[in-house]
């Protein structure tokens, strides 16, 4: 069972990257995350595992945890792999779906509407990202569930921050026309919504940063006085 302090870790540095406070291929060490969150190398271990099994942290071995930098090539496959596994998704949701399932889902694209117009990115993201798993849940096939979980989370890495109103990454409004058209039981409609969408966000990718940063202040802690 998680503790409180392994949660807010894993909360605090999932933030940090998809807001890119935390660059593509920065090395995540135990021995820094262990000194600024105050908890032991095997609890810091735990979170990383969490991160890499969610697609956010790649571990190598005998050389560390890093942010997660996947290539340009492998972003292009990754998103080839999602508009397969949305299609399939979208397929067996045009006979499963009920009206109960749509007003949960649309509850869900309205809070992500408020979160983005709040400001709140990271909630924002969490929900735009919670959307796609939450459509495959519906779908009934959880090695899909798996696969795209650790997918729309490695995407969202690429996805720019600096995009304008209109042009955000995972856009409500996209999600609302996918649901307009799988409500209506439009299936060709839904398909082709889902695959404009995802062509959207693979175009909204960002170029990798390089600049600097600090890692205590990348996770809103303040450096201790010497």
């Amino acid at each position: 069972m998680p503790t409180p302090n392994e949660d807010r870790m894993y909360l605090e540095i999932y933030d940090a990257i998809m807001e890119h406070r935390l660059p593509a291929g920065t090395k995540l060490t135990e021995e820094g995350l262990g000194e600024i969150y105050g908890i032991a190398r095997h609890t810091v271990r735990r979170v990383l595992a969490k991160l890499a099994a969610d697609g956010l942290v790649d571990i190598e071995r005998n050389r560390g945890a890093y942010i997660a930098s996947p290539s340009d090539e492998e972003a292009n496959e990754m998103f080839e792999l999602r508009q397969a596994l949305e299609a399939l998704v979208m397929h067996k949701l045009i006979d499963k779906t009920r009206k109960s399932d749509f007003a949960a889902l649309r509850d869900l694209v309205a809070r992500e509407r408020d979160a983005y117009m709040r400001g709140d990115r990271p909630q924002w993201i969490r929900l735009s990202a919670e959307f796609h798993i939450e459509l495959a849940k519906l779908a009934g096939n959880s090695l899909v569930v798996e696969a795209l979980r650790r997918l729309v989370s490695r995407t969202t890495l690429l996805i720019s921050a600096t995009n304008p109103t209109g042009q955000q990454p995972c856009s409500f409004d996209e999600h609302a026309a996918v649901l307009d058209a799988l409500e209506k039981k439009n299936h060709a409609k839904a398909q082709q919504e889902m695959t404009h969408h995802l062509s959207q966000c693979a175009c909204r990718m960002l170029d990798r940063p390089s600049q600097r940063f600090d890692l205590r202040a990348a996770l809103g802690k303040i450096t201790p006085p010497h």
